[in-house]
C-alpha cells in the first residue's frame, strides 16, 4: 500500500509547492543566468537587487536558478535597474508561453497518480461529494477551486484549472480506455458555481454519458442501502500493471496497490453499480433535473 500526500478531484486545499518546470527548464535557466550576469555586472548582491525590484531575495534566487518563472513586472523592473538594453523585455512573450506550459503540469503531490491515470486502460470512480475531475467543465472546475478554504490565489486557481482540463485528454485518446462513474444524486442537485455553471455541467455529463466506452450511473437519494458509505474511491488499471485503488480525504490521499484491498474495493464498486440507476435511467434523471429548473 503506497501513500501519496495530496489529491486531485476533491483536493483543492493542498501545500503550494514549486512549479513543475521540467518541460521549459533549459529556457528558464538561460533567462535566470542573464539576470544574474546583469545583476553582478551592476555590482548588486541578490539582497540589494531584491530590495530595489520589490521582491524577496529567495524569489530572485529561484528565478536566477531557473526554478521560478519571472513575472512581467519583475522583468520590467530588472530591465530598468540593470540597464539591460531591451534584453529582458524581449523575453516577456516567451516567458508567458513558458508559464502556460508549466501551468498544465501537476503539483508534486499529485504527479504520481496523474501519470498512472494518463496511461489507464480502465478507470472506475465512485463520487459522493463532487463531480469527478475528468467530467468537470472548465467553469465548474474554476468555481470549485475558487471556493477553496483557505483561499487560493488567482494564479494558483488558473494553474489548477489548466491541469484538470489537461487530464481530460485521456477521454478522447485512442484506443479509448473503459470508463465508469457512479455519482451520488445529491452531487447533481447541488448547483455549485450558480445555475448557469451547473446547467452547462449537467449537459456536459449528458454528452459524455452518450459516448461509447463511458458509463455514468447515478446513485439515487431514495436507496435504503448503499455500499458507498465508506467514502469515494477510484479503481484504475494502468497499461501493463495490476489494478490499483486511489482514495483521498481532506489533505490526505492513498494509492493502494495491495491486491487484497483492491479486490475488496472492486466488490464494493460492483455492488454500487447494482444499487445505482442503470446508465439509461441515470441520463434520464439528469435530463429531469434540467427540466425541473
Amino acid at each position: 500500500m503506497a501513500e501519496v500526500r495530496g489529491g486531485g478531484d476533491s483536493g483543492d486545499v493542498r501545500p503550494e509547492l514549486e512549479e513543475d518546470l521540467s518541460e521549459v527548464s533549459d529556457f528558464l535557466k538561460a533567462i535566470g543566468k542573464q539576470i544574474k550576469l546583469l545583476r553582478e555586472r551592476a555590482g548588486l548582491t541578490q539582497k540589494e537587487f531584491a530590495k530595489q525590484v520589490g521582491y524577496t531575495e529567495s524569489l530572485i534566487g529561484a528565478v536566477e536558478q531557473g526554478k521560478r518563472t519571472p513575472q512581467r513586472e519583475l522583468l520590467e523592473a530588472s530591465e530598468r535597474i540593470l540597464d539591460a538594453g531591451g534584453l529582458l523585455i524581449v523575453t516577456s512573450d516567451d516567458i508567458e508561453s513558458a508559464k502556460a506550459k508549466a501551468r498544465v503540469r501537476h503539483p508534486e503531490w499529485f504527479r504520481g497518480y496523474a501519470k498512472l491515470e494518463a496511461k489507464a486502460r480502465e478507470l472506475h470512480c465512485v463520487s459522493l461529494y463532487s463531480i469527478p475531475g475528468l467530467l468537470q467543465t472548465e467553469a465548474h472546475a474554476r468555481a470549485v477551486f475558487s471556493m477553496s478554504h483557505p483561499l487560493l490565489s488567482e494564479e494558483v486557481i488558473e494553474t489548477r484549472v489548466a491541469a484538470r482540463m489537461g487530464r481530460q485528454e485521456i477521454l478522447t485518446a485512442w484506443p479509448r480506455a473503459v470508463f465508469g462513474w457512479v455519482i451520488d444524486e445529491s452531487v447533481l442537485r447541488r448547483p455549485l458555481g450558480g445555475w448557469e455553471v451547473h446547467e452547462e455541467q449537467l449537459r456536459h455529463l449528458l454528452r459524455l454519458g452518450n459516448c461509447r466506452g463511458m458509463v455514468i450511473q447515478v446513485m439515487p437519494l431514495d436507496r435504503t442501502e448503499s455500499a458507498g458509505t465508506g467514502g469515494p474511491f477510484i479503481l484504475i488499471t494502468p497499461k501493463g500493471r495490476p489494478q490499483m485503488a486511489y482514495i483521498e480525504v481532506q489533505t490526505s490521499s492513498r494509492l493502494i496497490t495491495d491486491q487484497e484491498e483492491v479486490r475488496i474495493m472492486n466488490a464494493r464498486y460492483s455492488t454500487l453499480r447494482a444499487q445505482a440507476h442503470t446508465p439509461q435511467e441515470s441520463l434520464a434523471l439528469i435530463e429531469k433535473i434540467l427540466g425541473d429548473r
